[in-house]
């Protein structure tokens, strides 16, 4: 299943655009699964069933409120302003979702830069902060975080992460700012020109919207299932009904990406109950042990295949060593080496996580030139390969 999502977009990147095509993948591989274990093990089925249900519910209700925020505007694309986005995307991850934050500010940071021609290191700083390790605070940030929510890591313990998801901010604007002053100085005077004359103030239109996104906050907080779930749902369809389509028309709001998620979920759902059940019996086996171990091998993983069950494989094995049992069955230092290598790494490529092709598709739209697939990894493996040696160093050794 993980292999299929990692590779049909590379060989068969037109059949796999059908969310239809979608569901026979997971369909094909999930319902032999789904068979043995309605059979054999009815109770597992309904627990992930369950999981699987929170999942969508809350990835949906925060898809289809962030769709209802809209930022016009156009600022004078300088360093300091693009710094301040980045650095404004990276805080709003945590808190609305890495793809509701991406959805959010991309168009304003493309409009903004739509008169510089050196826009492309921008996306690219763009997908490793705003797509990704933004979102490290909180289990909305990222869905393997709520995916570990899910599991019974308590809401408030990943902002344990605070110092880890610190250093690697700070240093990638502090990196960016330094990039971007020198592309800076590199642009045409004319080009420079019709920025400083093509000004407006940025706008918020939807502001209900970023109190629907309060209220789910809350729900996830201090509410269990079902009323969690309830409570997304009602705000989520309200939001869907109040919000003029005018905003979701300007967000280029869809369906697409929403469905394309709950789909491929339900086939990574099935088929990961037995390799789990594999991992937290036998994981002990395989020599990953100590925190850096699981840093690296849930970030590798989570570079090319989807981050969310790749942190449930590895949490899994964790559970199967039978080391400290400090929280859901694995030491406070290995929850987090697999929370930031999954939520980090998946920077790494395109497919490492969701939001990536999202935001290369739309700066695409806008004419900005985007690197290849190998091309980004160029930018991936000299840029941020480094950091995470630092990373490594600083807390998992």
């Amino acid at each position: 299943m993980l292999l299929a999502i990692a590779l049909c977009p590379l060989w068969v990147p037109h059949w796999w655009e059908s969310n239809r095509n979608k569901l026979a993948v997971s369909l094909l591989l999930g319902v032999p699964i789904l068979a043995l274990y309605a059979a054999r093990r009815p109770g597992a089925l309904l627990s992930m069933a369950e999981d699987y249900l929170s999942f969508i519910v809350l990835l949906a209700g925060l898809f289809a409120i962030s769709g209802g925020i809209l930022l016009r505007g156009d600022l004078a694309a300088t360093p300091r302003t693009n710094t301040a986005f980045l650095a404004l995307g990276s805080v709003l991850a945590s808190f609305v979702g890495t793809t509701g934050a991406s959805m959010l500010l991309i168009r304003p940071i493309l409009q903004t830069n739509r008169e510089r021609t050196r826009v492309r290191h921008t996306i690219v700083f763009f997908i490793f902060l705003v797509s990704n390790i933004g979102g490290m605070l909180t289990p909305l940030g990222d869905p393997p975080l709520f995916l570990g929510y899910l599991q019974g890591v308590p809401f408030t313990w990943t902002f344990r992460l605070w110092a880890h998801w610190g250093l690697q901010v700070v240093a990638l604007l502090a990196l960016y700012l330094v990039w971007d002053r020198r592309e800076y100085t590199r642009e045409p005077v004319a080009a420079l020109r019709r920025d400083r004359e093509h000004l407006e103030p940025l706008r918020v239109q939807g502001v209900p919207n970023i109190v629907a996104l309060g209220l789910v906050v809350l729900a996830v907080a201090l509410l269990q299932a079902p009323w969690r779930e309830t409570v997304i749902v009602a705000v989520g369809a309200l939001s869907l009904w109040r919000t003029p389509q005018t905003i979701r028309r300007a967000n280029g709001f869809t369906t697409y990406p929403i469905v394309e998620v709950a789909v491929l979920f339900a086939g990574i759902f099935l088929t990961m109950i037995p390799a789990l059940e594999l991992l937290r019996s036998r994981g002990g086996e395989l020599g990953v042990r100590e925190p850096w171990h699981f840093f690296w091998a849930s970030g590798i993983l989570s570079s090319f295949l989807d981050n969310a069950p790749t942190y449930l494989t590895f949490l899994a094995l964790g559970q199967g060593l039978g080391q400290a049992r400090e929280i859901v069955g694995v030491s406070h230092a290995i929850l987090a080496a697999i929370s930031v290598g999954a939520v980090s790494m998946g920077a790494n490529s395109y497919i490492g996580n969701a939001p990536n092709f999202m935001v290369k598709s739309i700066a695409e739209q806008q004419g900005v030139t985007m690197p290849s697939f190998f091309g980004y990894m160029l930018y991936s493996g000299a840029i941020l390969v480094p950091l995470f040696v630092v990373v490594t160093v600083v807390f998992f050794v």
